[in-house]
């Protein structure tokens, strides 16, 4: 079977098509909350190609709600003969959530969080580096969602201090030479690398210890395409996933079928 996984972020949205489980093409573009559903569905069949012809099924989570309505309407009206899922609360997932409102909780740190414990087991602690938010996701021994934690991303991080500091401005993403810097360019990065791997270090140490479980019994994957930034910068990860949120949505998407 082949499946079109969608994942619509506030800043990106990411494409995969998985053939069997494995991701064998991939798109990331800019999620445009005035794009209308015609504009999504030529988009859509404009990356994908040919390839088009061949998909069994579409499934599409977002946490942009006006995209997610926008993505409803162009399977409904562009895709009805294709076998499709939009993910949200009351889709079943099979992961049951332990929270206080269980529907708030965004569609793509379920799928992850169903994905990493699918796909390394309980319990485990899943981080996605993304360039509004970065999250944080707890599953427990038992296979339940837990809650998490959420922290300004990377990139909207940088965003603000270009913005806001009157002698700064927006620089590369990269890792300097040194944690301590000898120029302004350099300081920013080592405050975004150094600086974010410290925080995710410290937030996951936390995270295991409330737990109550053996470090070396928890599953942490890192996974967002900023990830490749700070996971060499950090001991904590047992894994690196870039494509667990797709994988997630198949998981989801064959269960519902």
């Amino acid at each position: 079977m082949v499946l079109l996984a969608v994942d619509v972020g506030n800043a990106h949205t990411v494409l995969g098509l998985i053939d069997d489980g494995r991701v064998s093409a991939d798109w990331r573009i800019s999620t445009d909350l005035h794009r209308t559903s015609d504009e999504w569905s030529v988009l859509f069949r404009g990356l994908v190609g040919r390839r088009f012809e061949d998909i069994d099924g579409i499934v599409v989570c977002s946490t942009v709600p006006v995209v997610t309505q926008a993505g409803r309407d162009m399977l409904t009206r562009h895709f009805s003969d294709v076998p499709h899922l939009v993910v949200e609360p009351g889709v079943r997932t099979g992961m049951p959530v332990l929270m206080d409102n269980p529907r708030e909780v965004g569609t793509d740190r379920i799928v992850n969080s169903l994905a990493a414990v699918t796909e390394y087991g309980g319990p485990a602690v899943v981080v996605d580096f993304g360039g509004t938010a970065t999250t944080f996701d707890v599953v427990n021994a038992a296979g339940q969602y837990i809650g998490g934690s959420i922290v300004p991303g990377i990139e909207i991080s940088l965003e603000a201090l270009g913005r806001r500091g009157a002698q700064l401005r927006q620089v590369e993403l990269v890792r300097p030479r040194s944690v301590i810097a000898k120029n302004t360019v350099e300081a920013l990065q080592s405050g975004m690398v150094f600086g974010v791997a410290a925080q995710v270090e410290g937030l996951v140490e936390r995270m295991i210890d409330e737990l109550g479980a053996d470090p070396d019994d928890v599953s942490v994957i890192a996974t967002g395409h900023l990830a490749s930034l700070v996971i060499d910068e950090c001991d904590c990860f047992t894994h690196t996933d870039p494509w667990l949120t797709l994988k997630g949505l198949e998981l989801v998407f064959r269960r519902n079928s």
